[in-house]
């Protein structure tokens, strides 16, 4: 039997790591850090870190909104859309993540975009 993505992501350690640096990653990209300003950073790494686990095959620990309701009326727009994806991207090569399963994520996320840009 094959390995779930979760377990290819490194489990939970693997993909907390990755969800972290996903976003200190969107802290710094001048694209989307006004997003972030004024959150709460720490909570926006759980979520995001629960959200992969969850997403990916792990146990159902996300208790967040879906992409729509978590999205809705922030008017994203697509070059702040793919400019997180960047951020998702550069994470994984920073977690030595193979391209198999980066491409998967990537599938994945890219598959949320009508929940999330200009809604």
């Amino acid at each position: 039997m094959s390995q779930s993505l979760f377990e290819r992501l490194g489990g939970n350690e693997g993909i907390t790591a990755i969800a972290n640096d996903v976003i200190d990653n969107h802290l710094v990209n001048q694209t989307v850090s006004n997003r972030f300003a004024e959150s709460d950073v720490a909570g926006l790494k759980n979520a995001a870190a629960t959200f992969f686990i969850t997403g990916t095959g792990g146990k159902n620990v996300y208790k967040g909104k879906d992409m729509l309701a978590a999205h809705k009326g922030m008017n994203i727009s697509a070059s702040e859309f793919m400019a997180v994806l960047d951020d998702a991207l550069a994470a994984l090569e920073k977690n030595n993540i193979g391209q198999r399963e980066q491409e998967e994520v990537l599938y994945v996320l890219y598959s949320m975009r009508s929940q999330i840009v200009r809604v």
